[in-house]
């Protein structure tokens, strides 16, 4: 029998993908949002594509602000876009 796969629907989107090809962002015990590179922090996870273009949607959709059901200060979403290009040069660099 196949192996299930985990599958995540993206905040910005809206297009269900495998989890493992998708950012987790995470809303920590003290309401702080940050990016979740491994996937594995404890706090409520919202995810998106690895696209900053889905990042700009879910921003304009207000997707992240449903997910974790808070507002989300503009600043927020400009630290996201900065952890989204840090990582995306470290995975061209490999």
């Amino acid at each position: 029998m196949a192996k299930k796969i985990p599958m995540r629907r993206c905040v910005g989107c809206g297009e269900m993908k495998n989890k493992k090809d998708m950012m987790r962002v995470l809303k920590t015990a003290d309401d702080s949002v940050i990016l979740d590179k491994t996937g594995r922090k404890n706090g409520r996870g919202a995810y998106l594509c690895m696209d900053r273009e889905c990042l700009r949607k879910a921003c304009k959709n207000r997707g992240l602000e449903r997910s974790f059901k808070m507002s989300i200060p503009h600043e927020i979403y400009e630290s996201l876009e900065k952890e989204f290009e840090e990582g995306e040069d470290a995975g061209q660099t490999e």
